[in-house]
């Protein structure tokens, strides 16, 4: 493949070397956005699936099924609404591995600030981008606990919103670990003690505009290997999930985290 100054991509089929690809566009460490800010008028065929067909499976009952979402009014001041919204995520966790949670406390300005920081982040120049943190093709990656960053080591366009956004994230995460520890009839602070609520990794995704979306996808199928995941999407979305062997639109709800039951979590549960 090769990049032309017009930003056309020609592929010649014989000499290609998708190696050699990846390893330039990890070189350039401008990542997707590097390649949109080029002006590519075709996707690069490294980033081409041949199984994208296979991803999505076709379904006629698409439209049956909506993924729970959760209110979590009263859930720290009225017992009678504790145990519903018990109910409600057990039920959800148990026949999905996923909810919606609306009320849980984070204020919209928080999280569109939240999306805005990220994006303000990407849309910087590349050498700033290299400066401040590792940039990796459509994201960027940070642990918050147990062991914070100290706040200069942050990207000065996110910080402060990044440390805010953090604190009300573990605040709300140690109530759905409470409230699933009394789900699965444990004592309520069983799941805290085994350590589930000690750490935690941001990690946020740009996907800039694509000319050929057909041809690939953001992220593939997969299941999280954490404990649990918070989720904030944008207004544009896209996430699919799993159910019944239907993949499912899970479309963003002003306000709302999607919330997903990691594989650690699973596997916790097991022994």
């Amino acid at each position: 493949m090769v990049v032309t100054s017009g930003a056309e991509v020609h592929d010649d089929s014989n000499n290609y070397d998708r190696e050699k690809e990846l390893k330039a566009f990890d070189n350039s460490e401008a990542g997707v956005k590097g390649l949109v800010d080029a002006g590519i008028t075709k996707v690069p065929r490294m980033f081409i699936r041949s199984d994208i067909s296979s991803n999505t499976l076709e379904t006629t009952k698409k439209t049956q099924y909506k993924i729970p979402v959760i209110d979590l009014q009263g859930i720290e001041d009225d017992p009678r609404r504790h145990k519903e919204i018990s109910d409600q995520v057990r039920h959800a966790s148990e026949t999905w591995g996923f909810f919606q949670i609306v009320n849980h406390g984070i204020t919209v300005s928080v999280l569109e600030e939240m999306k805005d920081g990220v994006r303000r982040f990407f849309e910087q120049d590349t050498e700033v981008k290299k400066n401040s943190i590792c940039e990796l093709e459509r994201y960027l990656f940070l642990h918050m606990a147990p062991d914070p960053p100290q706040p200069q080591e942050l990207p000065e366009v996110l910080r402060d919103i990044l440390v805010k956004y953090t604190k009300e994230v573990m605040r709300m995460g140690s109530c759905l670990f409470r409230v699933l520890s009394e789900a699965l009839g444990l004592s309520s602070n069983h799941l805290e003690e085994m350590g589930c609520a000690e750490g935690l990794a941001v990690l946020s995704h740009y996907y800039p505009p694509c000319p050929e979306p057909e041809l690939t996808f953001g992220t593939s199928k997969h299941s999280d290997n954490d404990f649990l995941t918070v989720l904030l999407q944008d207004q544009i979305g896209g996430l699919q999930v799993l159910y019944e062997d239907q993949w499912l639109d899970v479309p963003p709800v002003p306000g709302a985290l999607v919330i997903n039951v990691g594989d650690l979590l699973q596997a916790s549960l097991t022994f």
